[in-house]
């Protein structure tokens, strides 16, 4: 030990040039020691940082989603201010330019962020900065899902521009659902145009179903003679396809039309409406019945709505209909423009109120979720409280603001989720 220390202090008390020579290697030596050190400190706030790029950048893509569908102007600058917004603090040096959205494929937007991180440590090495980069894929498509959309037909929709705002906002919705849709049948719409009464499209669903009711319709389509007697029904083929409210209480349920309480009753159309259409993934037939619809008659929420339900379920006479399943949602979108003034028994709003009530209920207890909207006038604590969340209801003041509320329940029902 003796002859160690020994050594030692003739290295460090030697002769100046003896202890000049050992600096110049202590100095050669620490160099790459105190670098690898310091790139290695860097590395990991340079990977800190790139964590905090990529939640950023998650959060930016999923953000963008729900917005959809954008064009590319509107995706550079409202995806450059929402990835600002939640960076927050870094040392990495990012110009707008660095983060670049495209949208490979229908349904898909693909993100990358590059920016440049500062060593704060090795910099002295002469590596001033170096690439942080981060991407990721949001897939704003769907699993399957079944909407069915009552839409009030009645006649004040002729007011205000309401029908012309109603059909443009619809066909809109119909094509975000289209381009999210994976794969043809994962995305299906019926459309459900109501005033007092709906109708049925008689090129199809004809007169001797099983699940009509004729009562009604035989005691105010017969031929009498004189005296009012001997009264002979017409011909049932005449019948134009309409269909009222079917008995209480079965008017507020799906039940199965297999009983003459329980089946549908037709009637003659009292006012022009077009068709409903079942459960479809015919785009071109969707657009086509938004365009026929045009406004006429007065006000039954409940029958809207109640036939909007029969088209998700697989009871006649809509089948189409999947049954339930953990990769399906059935959602309702419900629009008025009105209070409840007429249905099969009466013209007081609070007893079609009842109704229609009672039928929001009975939906939502099946497991299918309800979107209300309210355009300019109508019942909105009736509406709102037959919404399945108070978030699903719409007040719209204008008819001009139904694209945006359409548009915004559409990405609403995009299942999001990061691809990779």
């Amino acid at each position: 030990m003796k002859s160690l220390l020994s050594s030692l202090r003739q290295l460090w008390s030697g002769p100046r040039s003896r202890a000049g020579n050992v600096a110049i290697i202590f100095s050669i030596a620490i160099v790459p020691i105190v670098g690898g050190i310091g790139a290695a400190l860097d590395y990991s706030m340079a990977n800190s940082n790139r964590t905090s790029m990529q939640k950023a950048l998650d959060s930016t893509a999923l953000a963008l989603a729900k917005l959809m569908p954008l064009s590319q102007g509107q995706l550079d600058q409202k995806g450059w201010e929402i990835f600002s917004a939640n960076i927050g603090t870094l040392k990495v040096s990012m110009p707008q330019s660095g983060l670049v959205i495209t949208t490979p494929t229908i349904g898909k937007i693909n993100l990358v962020a590059t920016g440049q991180y500062t060593p704060q440590i090795s910099g002295f090495m002469g590596v001033n900065t170096f690439p942080v980069s981060v991407n990721t894929e949001v897939q704003w498509g769907m699993n399957k899902l079944e909407l069915a959309l009552a839409l009030d037909n009645t006649g004040s929709m002729d007011w205000s521009n309401k029908m012309t705002e109603l059909k443009k906002a619809a066909k809109n919705l119909i094509a975000t659902l289209q381009s999210s849709a994976q794969k043809p049948g994962d995305v299906k719409i019926a459309i459900i145009p109501f005033h007092k009464e709906v109708r049925l499209d008689t090129s199809i669903y004809t007169y001797n179903g099983s699940w009509l009711k004729w009562d009604d319709w035989d005691s105010e389509n017969q031929t009498c003679d004189k005296k009012g007697k001997n009264c002979v029904s017409n011909d049932r083929k005449t019948w134009d396809g309409c269909v009222m409210d079917r008995d209480q209480p079965h008017d507020a349920s799906d039940t199965t039309p297999n009983s003459n309480a329980t089946k549908f009753p037709a009637k003659q159309c009292s006012y022009s409406l077009t068709s409903m259409l079942p459960l479809t993934y015919d785009w071109n037939a969707l657009n086509s019945k938004i365009d026929a619809m045009n406004p006429s008659g007065n006000t039954n929420v409940s029958i809207g709505l109640q036939w909007a339900w029969h088209s998700l379920t697989s009871g006649e006479p809509f089948t189409q209909a999947a049954a339930p399943a953990n990769d399906l949602s059935k959602y309702i979108i419900l629009m008025t423009d009105g209070e409840n003034t007429q249905n099969r028994w009466t013209t007081n709003s609070s007893s079609i109120d009842a109704r229609t009530a009672a039928t929001c209920t009975a939906v939502k207890a099946a497991g299918i979720k309800i979107y209300t909207i309210r355009v300019i006038d109508g019942d909105a604590n009736l509406l709102r409280n037959c919404a399945s969340d108070p978030s699903m209801y719409y007040d719209v003041q204008s008819a001009a603001q139904l694209t945006s509320v359409f548009n915004a329940i559409g990405a609403t029902l995009a299942n999001l989720h990061l691809a990779k």
